[in-house]
């Protein structure tokens, strides 16, 4: 090919120009552009085809785009006859799939592109960003999330997943990274932040974003969930937006089982509330489902778990 390249331009390989400006999956072979004696009479036959004991051509394109064109040619030995009508039918049938296979690796090239832009993107944030699997299995770590894992915290690589050093709050990471996998829409766009540092640790908060389709998922696939860590955030998620997430609440829902929480009576909360009694009874054995619990007390050690971490060190 460099050969041919060097030693002869355009118009000098008989039927290169009719392939290249022809239809594409369409093949031309150089007998049906001229005769056989004309062919032997060229200067590419004369030096190039002919020493070689070859016959004739036949090329068929099989990309052409604005900055690209794709060929495959072929050629015969001199000891067999002409190209057929069958080898050029088959050669158009082989002509989609090669574009199929060229596209392809278009693709597979442009996402192996675009991920490495977001990965030194995404190292160049001072904060800890990890992409995870809908398991919270660890797919990408920025410069910031590796020293995060090797100072110990205040999230851990544990066997290749996410694990908050705070066991209180491990499984509520873990079903937000898992609602971000499905597409819940109770995350939104704009994700759910968590507390999850340890009682006696500085404050540190978790953002779980989804990474939705169009989005980097596209690059990072399987990765469903970014999570951001920041330990310099000066107020913490407002507690009803993450019990709201973690266990499909409504608003009101959230706002009775903060008061159950805290250890206010049923009629104390109705109160505080601003509804009837009945009505908080309603809420409350919805919450109930929801959070797979029986009792109140249950309730006062669920919202315990988790507002461990809002707590200030040493309060």
């Amino acid at each position: 090919m460099r050969v041919l390249q060097e030693d002869y331009d355009f118009d000098g390989i008989p039927g290169l120009k009719a392939a290249v400006v022809g239809d594409i999956d369409t093949p031309v072979t150089t007998l049906s552009l001229m005769s056989e004696a004309e062919l032997q009479l060229t200067s590419f036959f004369r030096n190039w085809a002919g020493p070689q004991g070859l016959r004739e051509g036949c090329i068929v394109k099989f990309v052409h785009t604005p900055d690209r064109i794709g060929l495959l040619g072929c050629t015969t030995r001199a000891s067999r006859g002409a190209i057929s009508v069958e080898e050029q039918r088959f050669l158009a049938l082989l002509s989609p799939h090669l574009r199929r296979a060229s596209l392809i690796g278009d693709l597979f090239d442009q996402t192996r592109i675009t991920a490495n832009l977001y990965r030194q993107t995404l190292d160049h944030f001072a904060v800890p960003v990890v992409l995870t699997g809908a398991d919270g299995a660890i797919l990408h770590a920025n410069a910031a999330a590796d020293r995060m894992f090797s100072e110990q915290g205040p999230i851990l690589s544990r066997k290749g997943r996410l694990q908050p050093q705070n066991p209180a709050v491990a499984r509520a990471l873990l079903e937000a990274i898992a609602s971000a996998g499905h597409a819940d829409a109770s995350l939104g766009a704009r994700g759910i932040g968590l507390p999850i540092s340890a009682p006696g640790q500085p404050p540190a908060v978790a953002y779980v974003l989804p990474l939705t389709e169009g989005t980097a998922r596209a690059a990072f696939r399987p990765a469903c969930a970014a999570v951001f860590v920041s330990t310099t955030t000066s107020s913490s998620p407002l507690p009803e937006a993450v019990l709201t997430t973690l266990f499909d609440l409504t608003p009101t829902e959230a706002r009775v089982l903060l008061r159950i929480g805290s250890g206010l009576s049923g009629s104390q909360s109705a109160v505080s509330l601003g509804i009837g009694e009945n009505t908080l009874k309603t809420h409350l054995n919805r919450i109930f489902a929801k959070t797979g619990t029986r009792r109140q007390a249950d309730l006062v050690k669920l919202v315990s778990d988790i507002r461990t971490p809002l707590a200030a060190p040493g309060s």
